[in-house]
């Protein structure tokens, strides 16, 4: 487990690289890093709260897009509501404001993981994982059922939400605010991993008999596990959704949870920045490879093989050995 978070000075470091990055951007003529960088972020949420029930838990969902895409669609429909000035169920207003969604996100997608979750922990292995899919396509299907959120088609966002003084409309401005929630974020997960709760988390991913026998409930811990991984999910659909402006049923696809599988995978498994390098790898060598060629996935899936059987723990394992433990800590 990761005791402590070495080196503060290189990871203010990086901190600091991150709040320059738009000016710096912009200086050298490459605009759409802001773009780029803003997706790494929201999607560096996602494979982080994969992880935490994947890499620590030991619990291999594969349907955690559900709850990306759940984020993103509290979005959507609390503000086509609030752009038609109908409310939803006829009694719950519509709203633009970020700090209204936000929180409506997380608790939707935390109801959603506990649904989920209270059924699908039940079983092990690849019950597990078949039953957390077939959640997540169930959801899949209904967005896509439901014409009058879009269908298949999706949500148009026309104006990303508000938020008191910023204005959203602009992307730098989007950017910094994925950034400090981001930083919180991960400030709240180191948090959650270093407490007694992340110990009994890994010591039932390790033995779930042995941590029965000394009186602890496997069921509800895990489940809370669950609940907390939905809801940073949900929280980055949230974000995606206003980033992008629009709100799909792609984002609750099969596909998308194997994304943010191979995210994890890249970054390291069981680490606490792993998911978040993960994703950068991720969309850069998407940018990358699909400027070359259509079939790009190929190209990745090479890259992939090499990273599981090379590095022996992702792009963060690969860092380790080349700073010698200085930044990342130790694994799970």
């Amino acid at each position: 487990m990761e005791k402590t978070l070495k080196r503060p000075a290189l990871l203010a470091g990086v901190l600091i690289a991150l709040i320059a990055l738009p000016a710096v951007a912009d200086a050298t003529g490459y605009a759409a890093l802001t773009s780029l960088a803003t997706r790494v972020l929201i999607y560096g949420i996602a494979a982080a709260s994969l992880n935490f029930v994947l890499g620590y838990g030991g619990m291999v969902s594969f349907g955690h897009a559900a709850f990306f895409g759940i984020g993103g669609y509290v979005v959507g429909i609390l503000y086509q509501h609030y752009s038609l000035g109908e409310p939803l169920f006829g009694f719950i207003p519509g709203t633009n404001q970020l700090l209204i969604t936000i929180p409506v996100a997380l608790v939707i997608s935390g109801l959603m993981a506990a649904l989920i979750g209270a059924l699908s922990l039940r079983t092990g292995g690849v019950q597990f994982i078949m039953i957390t899919l077939a959640f997540a396509q169930m959801l899949f299907f209904l967005f896509v059922s439901l014409k009058t959120y879009g269908g298949d088609d999706g949500l148009i966002i026309r104006r990303a939400n508000e938020l008191p003084g910023l204005n959203m409309r602009d992307k730098q401005t989007v950017y910094y605010v994925c950034l400090a929630i981001t930083v919180v974020f991960f400030f709240v997960l180191w948090r959650i991993v270093n407490s007694r709760f992340g110990n009994v988390i890994v010591g039932l991913r390790q033995s779930e008999k042995r941590m029965a026998a000394i009186g602890l409930p496997a069921y509800r811990y895990k489940l809370m596990a669950f609940v907390i991984s939905g809801m940073g999910c949900g929280l980055a659909g949230a974000l995606m959704a206003n980033f992008l402006r629009y709100a799909s049923p792609d984002m609750i696809h099969w596909t998308k949870s194997g994304e943010l599988m191979v995210m994890v995978i890249l970054g390291g498994v069981g680490t606490l920045f792993g998911p978040l390098l993960g994703a950068a790898v991720f969309i850069v060598l998407e940018s990358i490879l699909a400027s070359w060629t259509e079939n790009w996935q190929l190209g990745l899936g090479l890259i992939l093989l090499f990273v599981v059987l090379y590095t022996q723990g992702g792009v963060q394992e690969l860092g380790k050995r080349l700073l010698g433990n200085r930044l990342f800590g130790r694994r799970a």
